[in-house]
């Protein structure tokens, strides 16, 4: 075998991992935010979940779909979460899985544009 059809190989290997990979992101469900149970956390704690939605961006989200936002970095979505919550700290909620922002995105006004791009 030759240099090039050993590096064509790669190239192909490399390519159909990333369709595969993309499938099963487009296969993972979203999760849906339940309410908080009132024995884990009180209703006079603010709390946010924090995560992915499916293109990657970070979401921060009031647990009682108050408020939330779309970031791109995770610390962005914290110190949102935080300064939303002033002036008591909030519970900060990490699921394990992707969710999509389903209010309206009182964060960071252009990524909408980036997430629009990372869609391609």
């Amino acid at each position: 075998m030759t240099l090039q059809m050993c590096e064509e190989a790669a190239m192909a290997a490399i390519a159909l991992q990333a369709v595969h990979r993309r499938t099963e992101t487009q296969q993972t469900q979203a999760a849906t935010l339940k309410p908080l149970d009132p024995d884990v956390v009180s209703a006079s704690i603010p709390a946010f979940f924090i995560g992915r939605n499916k293109a990657g961006l970070w979401v921060a989200r009031e647990a009682n779909g108050r408020i939330g936002g779309l970031f791109l970095f995770k610390s962005s979505a914290v110190g949102f979460a935080n300064r939303q919550s002033k002036p008591v700290r909030c519970a900060l909620v990490f699921p394990t899985e992707t969710f999509e922002l389903d209010i309206e995105n009182r964060g960071n006004p252009l990524i909408v544009l980036a997430a629009r791009l990372l869609r391609g």
